[in-house]
């Protein structure tokens, strides 16, 4: 099968989650993405939170599928000097170094253009270059903080009335794909010009693009005083008083009111529930399915205005009628009358999901020492294309493949090897 990136070398400098989620997918798509680690210990993930002794954690497996790794020891000479001939011949070169670490080892953008003009060099950042926190390191829920995403989720009352962390990697992953774009729309730029360029994506700047909703609402509530979609209205409005977006707990918060509510069984399952949105043309038959067909024509809950002062309470009588239904039961009632809801899955039940794994959202790959396991796939479908997911690479498993692709010979690879060049 023919692959849009084919012919396209990726050198992938990166390390952790953000920068290896966006060359795993490159990689997916047909590029040849080439992992340069160093001698001895290669990505910090390899080591972290293994399940099985000496073998490849699933934190390193699940994010670099698809690609061959090079051991390289760039402080050395002869190290260098591969780094500069592998640039000649790439396409891409991706990093997420700190600030300045590449201008250490020699490599400045002015270099990297001198031994090759066309060269895209891709950077994930913490912040962008000029901010006032450049120098800040960061990791994933330093970023959802920065990007804003915190400040808005969870409660706003009680003793969890702090700002909360996403399971969702908005920093990390959300970073790589955002990068993924950036690479990509450079290749098609350089088709144009002949030349490359520099690509950055800041994990602060990633968040804040998923959080642009909540932007919305901080100018609204500026502008009105209140936000009539978020639970605190019209009941609790002393939480606009500052006119900071509050927090809004399981709230739909795109103007259509939601909530998560128990399904049968969530006395022992702490996940037996589903999200309800009261989406408003969904309104009769909401009322249809619940058994309350006299709302339909009640001026308290005919439009969504009429029905806010009345949301917990509309809540509360959906979830009376959710008691003698699992969660599956009731969506599969729900979903013949059209109404937006959903299960809550379980990562347990995510990895057991035959659509999942027909789609090959989920897909069970081969490792050589870890044995089978699952992973994502690609969650972007192609009518014409079906990407195939492979084991990542043992430690500096493709060196002398690389190596000799670059045109050392094997007596040439051993003295790299014996010098622990490589």
């Amino acid at each position: 099968m023919n692959k849009p990136l084919n012919g396209i070398k990726i050198i992938d400098f990166t390390h952790v989650q953000a920068g290896p989620a966006c060359t795993q997918m490159l990689a997916w798509f047909g590029a040849d993405v080439i992992k340069v680690e160093r001698p001895g210990s290669g990505d910090v993930t390899r080591t972290q939170l293994q399940d099985i002794p000496n073998v490849d954690a699933l934190y390193f497996t699940m994010l670099n599928s698809n690609k061959r790794s090079l051991t390289l020891d760039t402080k050395k000479p002869q190290g260098k000097e591969v780094l500069e001939k592998l640039i000649r011949e790439s396409d891409v070169m991706v990093e997420n170094f700190g600030p300045g670490a590449l201008d250490r080892m020699g490599f400045t953008w002015a270099r990297i253009q001198e031994l090759n003009p066309k060269m895209i060099l891709a950077s994930v950042k913490g912040f962008s270059d000029g901010h006032h926190y450049e120098d800040l390191k960061v990791y994933e829920n330093v970023a959802q903080c920065a990007g804003g995403a915190a400040s808005t989720t969870g409660w706003w009352k009680g003793d969890n009335a702090v700002p909360t962390i996403s399971a969702a990697a908005l920093g990390d992953t959300n970073t790589g794909m955002h990068l993924a774009i950036g690479i990509l729309t450079a290749i098609i730029g350089r088709q144009q010009t002949g030349k490359g360029q520099k690509v950055a994506v800041s994990m602060q700047d990633s968040v804040i693009n998923l959080c642009r909703v909540k932007l919305r609402d901080q100018q609204r509530l500026e502008r009105q005083g209140f936000l009539e979609e978020y639970p605190q209205y019209p009941h609790e409005m002393e939480y606009f008083k500052d006119k900071v977006v509050p927090r809004g707990g399981n709230a739909g918060g795109g103007g259509q009111p939601g909530w998560i509510l128990k399904c049968k069984g969530w006395q022992t399952d702490p996940n037996a529930y589903i999200y309800f949105t009261v989406q408003g043309h969904a309104w009769g038959p909401i009322c249809d399915a619940i058994g309350k067909p006299e709302w339909k024509t009640d001026p308290a809950y005919t439009t969504p205005k009429a029905r806010q002062p009345h949301i917990d309470e509309i809540f509360a009588t959906i979830e009376d009628w959710l008691k003698d239904k699992t969660k599956f039961e009731a969506v599969d009632v729900l979903r013949k009358f059209d109404i937006p809801c959903s299960p809550v899955l379980t990562m347990k039940e995510i990895l057991a999901d035959e659509s999942l794994r027909a789609s090959g959202t989920i897909t069970e790959v081969k490792h050589k020492t870890r044995g089978s396991y699952l992973t994502v796939g690609s969650p972007i479908k192609f009518s014409d294309m079906k990407p195939e997911i492979t084991g990542s690479p043992l430690l500096g498993e493709h060196s002398d493949e690389v190596l000799a692709e670059l045109g050392y010979s094997a007596a040439q690879i051993k003295e790299m090897h014996a010098k622990e060049v490589i």
